[in-house]
Formats: C-alpha cells, sequence, structure tokens
C-alpha cells in the first residue's frame, strides 16, 4: 500500500481535484468517474459525492493508495 500525506493550502481540497493533483487520475473526468463507481472512500466510508471537501485529519482511499490529509505548516 502506498501512503501519501498532501498537505491542503486553505481550509480545504475537492476530493477530485484531490485525485487528479496527485495523479491517481489522469483528468477531473476519470476523477469523477472513479468515485461515481464507489471506489474512493474517505474515513473509511464509501463516498460517491464528487466534490467532497476535505479538510486536514481525513483520510482517503482509491485501491492501494491512502492519503492522509494534512494542514500547510507555513499558512498563516
Amino acid at each position: 500500500m502506498a501512503i501519501h500525506h498532501f498537505q491542503v493550502q486553505g481550509e480545504f481540497i475537492e476530493l477530485n481535484v484531490l485525485l487528479k493533483l496527485l495523479g491517481l487520475a489522469p483528468s477531473g473526468g476519470a476523477a469523477k468517474a472513479l468515485i461515481a463507481a464507489g471506489d474512493v472512500a474517505v474515513d473509511g466510508a464509501i463516498e460517491t459525492r464528487t466534490r467532497r471537501k476535505l479538510r486536514p485529519g481525513q483520510v482517503v482511499r482509491l485501491a492501494d493508495e491512502e492519503i492522509h490529509i494534512a494542514a500547510d505548516d507555513t499558512a498563516s
């Protein structure tokens, strides 16, 4: 299993944007398709909302990928 740590800039990041930024989906449309198919879980529950707002402390899983959302320490 690959574990990623993503520092969110600002208050949140949308789920489909996160998958695209990390290269887990080749495009925004592909990210939306993965989410709609029920292939993505947030904090252990299947998530089908493509624009789900993710905040620091949450964990996203897609296949063998796990993403830990953290606060951006450089933000003021």
